[in-house]
């Protein structure tokens, strides 16, 4: 076979040799053959949705799809980074030094991506299968390297292809930035649940936007957080493929105009350009490859002003090119302004259109012609993760109306049938409510929509409750209505004048039997009644508030299925959120616990753990089959299994150490226990709480001697980390002071290695997978009732890290799960909470003398001179914005205390403790995203796997 000749020119030094002179040929000799096998073996493919067998034919003879099992030695692989170290550059070829080696590597893998990536997407048009989409603002992937050979089960022969080249595996994923494309647990569950799809062979696809600068980069400084632009970007995306030929106009701003034969047209305004760039996400021992598709936007070139440009009025002409690319620049960007109220909009709107388009785009390519939209509910499931996806539903009926040309009854038909949603939160914050003014000026078209839709609820409302108790009606409206003080549709408002002509009729009839001076008393009685009604059953908007559209309750109405992810959370949703709905449609209401990948969050991140669980589970399949974690609580009082576990451990732990070290030049001592509480800093999360306790802590080390200190107390490293949303100035105020009571901590010589705390600044998913593995104890401690699901909550306890927290989330199944002698459980229920704030606000309360003792210690300055007056009166008082304790950090202030010191006494048993984490890591099998998935598949989306072996 002839082979290409590298130049001499072109040869890459590696660790102090050419490696021409060893493998200048070698991609070239090798990854033909390699590729050629993928074209000369034919693969069965089973669609299990109707049992049938497909056969995929050799590409080289008609173009169909094929797939291989990649056996690729490590010599192969070697030589295909070596060729994209030459042939794809983002770097200059003087050197292979490690970000370079990290990029072509990553385009390596990609290449084995991209065969089965393709097959399956061609497969999946083949056979018209239903295909669930899944719509997020966020999709937290953190690294992608080591996930992706992890999956292809290529990292042995990664590590030592790249060993040969002169890199370790773990220095070159190291180079791999975290992709910012999300915050928090909503966007890790995002990317977990992709990660599930392409395991079980779901066929789905992900729809985000790509923000450039994600979030924020944070930066702990004396003054506490400092944000700055993210920078993910700035070396390229090996792993994301721009798709020029995949793009689509979204529209804001103009009128909407009635044509003679009654349709409507949404002409004028802003148009700007969604590109698609597509990720593939590669499933585990399979070769399903599904995709994430993000979208950027831009103008078309015409929209540049190029004569305001060479005029001198550069911003002018610019000023298209800007508003287009700043919809993607920034996650979340900040909404205290009108214009940043407009940006999110354009976010949400943009991500909605786009992805519509290209879902529709997709079902009539498949369906061929003449197109059934009957069908497209039975071909399509559209998933609805939070509110930030709402304006999905006016915009699918917007397309099916204006532009399919079906009816207003087929299209909230299709909708309704097509879309669900997926609450998060029960905070009221959060369930989105949005200006109509402002919706009716960005979205025109989408408001005619959003009034029908309220107008069709407000029909079914009057048809279950009637209309002869206006109190109930009136109660009914204010909870149910999509639209928040709009007055009510000419529709309805006859209907009402119906019934109360209807009624006076009724009264006429029977005044006439009475005599005339009963009558006339009747008469004034009834007028006094009826002017008594009208004080307080009244329809008519309140013209002092605003006028809004209630996104979440949009969500509910206009989907199939409304999901909590967790029972407490559900529960909560069902009797208290949306408990409205719920009596209406309680058929909609459905619970879906949230997991988390065990292939990420324990086999990868945790290899040392991995090991110990294969042994002595006795298989290496228990990242699919999930049950058999179970099998560890058999041994969990062996001493063998116990040693091998601690000192597993213990590895972890000075990995944690070491990364402290680096990252905040804090020395801790691996020997004590790891005390961690990571997540996005919330008041309801209540880091405040832990920061207070271990202030409690701290001062009552103080007044000990040194021989009590060290009876009573079990040496700690607290640490922390999370990001304040950059305009949530009580939430920064939080990070601040923990950082300080670190500083005063860390450097007083009377504590030493009895208690540390740190911060760890620009908490991601990278920095997890490794403080994770080597936590002990881990703090989920939100108020009662707040806590949606979470998710790290069960990254902890699988990798046998011990909870303290509250019955909140998911915390209550996981406790049930593990036992709860291996909980640490405090605090107030989420069914006492609406009462206990009623007690504060009567002034009732009185709280605990530890509590006070804390609050009157930061005043005094002992960390600093930084004024934590707004703080700590955050936590008094009884009533007021910013006050009264809310989230009740004084309620729960000495059970909590009390239960550390129960954390205390189980650590210094170390038998014991290592018994419970084993016991934790055996009963969080349940909490896995396959099993969520499983579920959404079967009860939500009615989608099958499709199997390619």
């Amino acid at each position: 076979m002839a082979t290409l000749p590298f130049s001499a020119a072109q040869s890459i030094s590696v660790s102090g040799f050419n490696y021409r002179a060893r493998h200048s040929n070698l991609f070239f000799v090798r990854a033909p053959r390699f590729f050629n096998r993928l074209k000369r073996r034919n693969l069965s493919v089973k669609n299990i949705a109707s049992d049938q067998r497909q056969e995929l034919k050799d590409p080289s003879v008609n173009g169909e799809a094929s797939l291989e099992t990649l056996e690729p030695d490590s010599a192969s692989i070697a030589a295909s980074i070596q060729y994209h170290a030459e042939f794809t550059p983002l770097f200059s070829p003087e050197h292979f030094d490690l970000p370079k080696a990290f990029v072509a590597t990553a385009e390596s893998v990609r290449d084995s991506i991209i065969i089965n990536w393709n097959a399956t997407y061609k497969y999946y048009e083949k056979m018209n299968v239903k295909q669930a989409y899944y719509l997020s603002m966020e999709f937290l992937q953190g690294r992608a390297l080591l996930n992706a050979i992890g999956n292809l089960e290529l990292s042995g022969a990664y590590a030592d292809a790249l060993r040969e080249l002169g890199h370790e595996l773990e220095d070159v994923a190291g180079q791999e930035p975290d992709a910012a494309l999300g915050n928090g647990g909503l966007g890790r569950l995002a990317s977990c649940f992709l990660d599930s799809l392409a395991t079980l062979n779901y066929p789905a696809w992900g729809y985000g936007l790509r923000y450039k600068y994600g979030l924020f980069k944070q930066l702990i400084t004396k003054d506490g957080q400092e944000e700055v632009a993210e920078n993910w970007l700035e070396m390229g995306n090996p792993w994301e493929i721009v798709r020029n030929d995949v793009s689509y106009s979204v529209k804001f701003y103009g009128e909407v105009i009635s044509k003679p034969d009654g349709s409507k047209e949404w002409i004028g305004g802003e148009n700007i350009t969604a590109v698609a760039y597509d990720v593939p996400i590669p499933g585990y021992k399979t070769k399903t490859t599904i995709n994430l598709r993000l979208w950027s936007t831009k103008v078309a070139p015409n929209e540049f002003d190029l004569r305001a440009y060479n005029a001198g009025d550069h911003a002018k002409a610019c000023a298209a090119l800007k508003n287009a690319e700043k919809i993607c620049y920034i996650l979340y960007p900040g909404d205290e302004s009108i214009e940043g109220k407009i940006l999110r909009l354009k976010q949400q709107y943009t991500l909605c259109s786009a992805s519509l388009q290209d879902i529709i785009a997709h079902f009539e390519r498949r369906s061929g012609k003449p197109v059934n939209w009957e069908n497209f509910p039975d071909k399509v499931a559209v998933q609805m993760n939070d509110t930030h996806p709402t304006l999905c539903i006016p915009e699918l009926i917007r397309i099916l109306i204006d532009l399919k040309g079906l009816s207003w009854k087929e299209s909230w038909d299709i909708t309704q049938r097509t879309v669900a949603y997926t609450n998060h939160t029960v905070l009221p914050e959060a369930l989105e409510k949005w200006s109509l003014d402002l919706l009716q000026k960005l979205l025109p078209r989408h408001v005619e929509i959003i009034r029908m839709i309220d107008e069709e609820l407000i029909h079914t409302i009057i048809a279950e409750y009637g209309t002869e108790d206006l109190d109930l009606l009136q109660h009914k409206l204010k909870q149910m209505r999509i639209l928040d003080n709009i007055e009510l549709p000419d529709s309805v408002l006859e209907l009402l004048v119906k019934q109360e002509e209807s009624s006076a009729v009724d009264s006429i009839k029977e005044d006439k039997v009475s005599d005339k001076e009963t009558e006339s008393a009747d008469e004034e009685q009834a007028e006094e009644q009826d002017t008594d009604a009208k004080d307080v059953v009244t329809f008519d908007p309140d013209p002092n508030l605003p006028k809004m559209v209630r996104m979440a309750n949009l969500c509910v109405v206009g989907g199939s299925a409304v999901n909590g992810v967790a029972e407490i959370h559900s529960e909560i949703v069902k009797n208290e959120v949306f408990n409205e709905f719920y009596k209406l449609w309680p058929e909609k209401f459905q619970n879906k616990t949230n997991g988390v990948t065990l292939r990420r969050w324990i086999r990868f991140c945790n290899p040392d753990l991995s090991k110990i669980i294969t042994k002595w589970t006795g298989t290496d399949d228990w990242t699919l089959n999930t049950e058999k974690l179970s099998t560890l609580a058999e041994f969990s009082d062996n001493e063998d299994l116990q040693s091998e576990w601690r000192e597993a451990k213990k590895r972890n732990k000075i990995k944690v150490a070491d990364f402290l070290k680096e990252k905040t030049g804090y020395i801790v001592n691996p020997d004590a226990m790891f005390d961690v509480q990571v997540k996005r800093i919330h008041e309801y999360k209540r880091q405040l709480l832990n920061i207070m306790g271990i202030v409690y802590r701290y001062k009552k080390m103080k007044e000990m001697s040194p021989e009590e200190r060290r009876a009573r107390y079990v040496p700690r490293v607290c640490i922390f980390g999370g990001k304040a949303f950059a305009t949530y100035v009580q939430a920064k105020r939080i990070v601040k002071f923990i950082t300080d009571v670190g500083t005063t901590v860390n450097h007083d010589a009377d504590i030493g290695d009895l208690l540390k705390v740190v911060f760890v600044p620009d908490y991601n998913v990278s920095v997890a997978e490794l403080l994770i593995p080597g936590s002990e104890l881990s703090q989920h401690i939100s108020t009662a009732g707040m806590e949606a699901s979470g998710t790290s909550n069960m990254k902890f306890a699988m990798n046998g890290c011990i909870l303290i927290g509250t019955l909140d989330g998911a915390n209550v199944e996981i406790r049930q799960e593990v036992g709860e002698d291996n909980f640490f459980l405090f605090g107030a229920e989420a069914h006492e909470i609406a009462g206990l704030r009623k007690e504060r606000a009567e002034g009732k309360f009185i709280p605990d003398p530890r509590f006070e003792e804390v609050k009157a210690f930061v005043r005094n300055g002992v960390f600093g001179h930084y004024n934590y007056e707004e703080l700590m009166g955050s936590l008094e008082g009884n009533e007021g914005y910013g006050r009264a304790d809310y989230f009740l950090v004084g309620k729960d202030f000495p059970s909590y205390v009390e239960c550390q010191e129960k954390v205390d006494e189980a650590y210094k048993d170390q038998k014991r403790w290592t018994k419970m984490s084993i016991l934790n890591t055996a009963g969080s099998y349940k909490f896995s995203s396959d099993r969520t998935i499983h579920e959404y598949a079967r009860d939500i989306w009615r989608i099958q796997p499709v199997l390619l072996p």
